[in-house]
């Protein structure tokens, strides 16, 4: 674990660095407050740190407080080390935002004991900003493709209609469907049908921008938003959408399985607006239309 010494004294510096080290703790130092605030406002910042109370450019107290002010996850761990025996002055280093203090001179052991209590309580922190992001990654994404899930993705499209209205730009959604999707899981199996749903997705995926979303909006269909992208765009890529899936059979444990995909679009401009019921209900059309002209197509309908 890396561990910040804040520390004026050279050669006090030098034996703590010598003991963390030994400790297993890689060590950064700095000899002021103003670089050691810096450190710790880093993107890279040590998860402890070692204040002393008194340092020129800014004290241990005033860097606790401003590493406060600006803190961002994950948490630094904060000890104090001071001279101060008067009560009050302790608690003001408390309440600046230290989690503990020790008092010069102290034992190494006793410093040692600190530490791993801090350490402890990093962990612990870790494993549970780790739980949330996992709940919240189950909240929001599918769990068989891993792309947004059918609530998330709706969510989405109302952020990007607003902001394509505040603008004025443009947005196109498109709807994609696996064609015959229940001939292969009759044919081929349930789990070649999942590993058909996940690679299909993931081959869709791998085609958008950066700033593009996609999301399984039910069964075998999926549902792409793709901001400031103009109509005769959207067919273009909705068009290397369905060659890229059909372009090449899909590898699963029965062999190799052919897909393709049928795509509606729709889309809103500044000159045409709609609403996020218009663009959906006129994807689906779209949708239908591919589906009734043969699948494999693309298609987009006047609304």
């Amino acid at each position: 674990m890396r561990i910040l010494i804040a520390e004026d004294d050279p050669s006090f510096r030098r034996l703590l660095k010598d003991k963390l080290t030994a400790w297993g703790y890689d060590v950064i130092v700095s000899d002021n407050g103003l670089e050691a605030l810096k450190i710790l406002q880093s993107e890279d910042s040590p998860a402890m740190a070692l204040l002393d109370w008194m340092m020129p450019g800014l004290n241990g107290v005033e860097v606790c407080r401003k590493v406060r002010e600006t803190w961002v996850e994950p948490y630094t761990y904060i000890i104090l080390l001071t001279s101060q025996q008067r009560n009050e002055d302790l608690v003001f280093g408390m309440e600046a935002g230290a989690d503990d203090y020790i008092i010069k001179p102290f034992k190494h052991n006793e410093l040692r004991l600190r530490l791993r209590a801090g350490r402890r309580i990093i962990e612990l922190q870790a494993e549970l900003m780790a739980a949330r992001d996992s709940f919240q990654t189950k909240a929001s994404h599918d769990a068989l493709t891993g792309l947004w899930n059918h609530g998330e993705i709706l969510h989405i499209l109302s952020k990007e209609v607003s902001r394509s209205e505040r603008e004025e730009s443009s947005l196109a959604v498109i709807m994609a469907d696996i064609d015959f999707f229940k001939r292969i899981n009759d044919s081929y199996g349930h789990l070649v049908g999942d590993v058909v749903l996940r690679l299909t997705a993931a081959r869709m995926h791998s085609l958008m921008r950066s700033y593009d979303y996609i999301g399984r909006y039910g069964g075998e269909e999926f549902l792409m938003i793709l901001p400031d992208c103009s109509t005769d765009a959207a067919i273009d890529f909705a068009e290397r959408l369905r060659e890229k899936i059909c372009g090449e059979h899909i590898d699963t444990s029965e062999g190799l399985v052919p897909v393709t995909i049928s795509l509606g679009v729709a889309a809103t401009t500044p000159g045409n607006r709609r609403d996020i019921e218009s663009l959906l209900k006129i994807a689906d059309k779209s949708l239908y239309l591919a589906k009734e002209n043969g699948r494999n197509r693309v298609e987009i309908v006047s609304g």
